[in-house]
């Protein structure tokens, strides 16, 4: 039986238990509203855990970034390992 959605009292499809794939999880996840589905969810605790790669965005200059990338084809490295290198150095280490 189908529940339903409190504000429009349309019906809501059921979660399916398990999906076949993570593009068919992402279709029924892109149709539909999490809100609609909040009593289904559970906390989850996460103990020990070590986050080492994360990815951050920043805006820098177009030239900045010009320059980033032709030094770092020179040096043979990412972009990444040239930026995070450049700023190891400027910054004080992590306590």
């Amino acid at each position: 039986m189908k529940n339903k959605n409190k504000k429009s009292n349309q019906p809501i499809d059921p979660i399916t238990q398990e999906f076949s794939s993570y593009e068919s999880a992402a279709e029924f996840w892109d149709s539909h509203d999490t809100t609609h589905y909040l009593d289904d969810f559970e906390d989850v605790v996460v103990e020990d855990t070590k986050l080492n790669n994360r990815i951050f965005e920043i805006e820098i200059d177009e030239d900045v970034a010009a320059a980033l990338s032709l030094q770092a084809r020179k040096d043979g490295v990412s972009i990444k390992s040239l930026v995070s290198q450049l700023l190891r150095q400027q910054l004080p280490p992590a306590a």
